[in-house]
């Protein structure tokens, strides 16, 4: 898609949470490659404002920035106080690495309620409240980053597991109930990218860092390129391909499809 066509289908405004480093960054400077005006969402403000002076002075958009903790009960109110007056086209979701690397019952409690408060109920908040206007305008994106350990339950992680699954069904259903109204949906499953908190959970295991990451700007690259084509994108596998999942995104999309066509005919038969 060209960046003209870009600009108009998903601008003029992108919001971007979890954009202080790594993939989040990367999607800020290919969108503000694109021409979008960018709203920067991190906890930590000093590098976020760093990345607004670049994106500013690269190519000459506007640019905000907030420190905004998504595990907070209000993040989603922070959020949309951020976007306002802004007409916000894109919503990216970046934020949600799991911290913790650890078994279940070797944390405390609160420490999977706030890796749950961000990953599911921030997220679920958020693209209610964007989603709304976006299909009011007939034209929009929402685009979740996400992992593949959502296709499994995996001992050390979880709960990161478990939030990311919730997140890809979620995305799946907006999928299919906003594809109408022109608004795409997105639940982009990643693998091992090499971030800087992939870096220090690592070193924080002990282990040395694995060959063969992906590489943040090809990660983001990829994931808007694909935003039209939801509702799932599997890093590194083809669209009809299955690797990280039984079924390939093609299949689930189909999938969805079809079960949307029964609840419709149902829906119609009852009425």
């Amino acid at each position: 898609m060209e960046a003209k066509e870009f600009a108009a289908r998903y601008g003029p405004w992108a919001l971007v949470a979890g954009a202080s480093e790594g993939t989040g960054a990367e999607f800020a400077r290919q969108l503000a490659g694109a021409g979008l005006n960018l709203m920067l969402v991190a906890r930590r403000e000093a590098p976020l404002e760093a990345l607004a002076d670049a994106l500013r002075d690269a190519h000459g958009i506007a640019c905000v920035t907030a420190s905004i903790d998504l595990a907070r009960e209000d993040a989603a109110d922070a959020l949309m106080t951020l976007a306002a007056e802004r007409e916000t086209g894109l919503l990216v979701l970046n934020a949600g690495a799991d911290p913790n690397g650890a078994l279940f019952l070797d944390r405390p409690l609160d420490n999977w309620n706030l890796l749950a408060a961000r990953n599911v109920m921030t997220t679920m908040q958020a693209l209610y409240r964007f989603a709304g206007p976006m299909r009011a305008r007939g034209r929009g994106g929402l685009l979740v980053v996400g992992s593949g350990a959502c296709y499994g339950g995996l001992p050390g992680i979880g709960v990161y597991a478990a939030s990311k699954a919730f997140d890809l069904v979620l995305c799946e259903a907006l999928w299919a109930e906003l594809e109408p109204y022109g608004v795409d949906v997105l639940s982009y499953v990643i693998g091992r990218t090499d971030t800087p908190a992939h870096r220090e959970l690592m070193a924080a295991r002990g282990m040395a860092m694995p060959e063969g990451l992906a590489d943040p700007a090809s990660v983001a690259r990829i994931g808007l390129e694909r935003l039209p084509h939801g509702p799932v994108c599997n890093w590194g596998e083809a669209d009809d391909v299955a690797g990280m999942s039984a079924t390939s995104a093609a299949q689930r999309r189909e999938r969805i499809r079809h079960v949307a066509a029964m609840s419709a005919a149902y829906a119609g038969a009852v009425r």
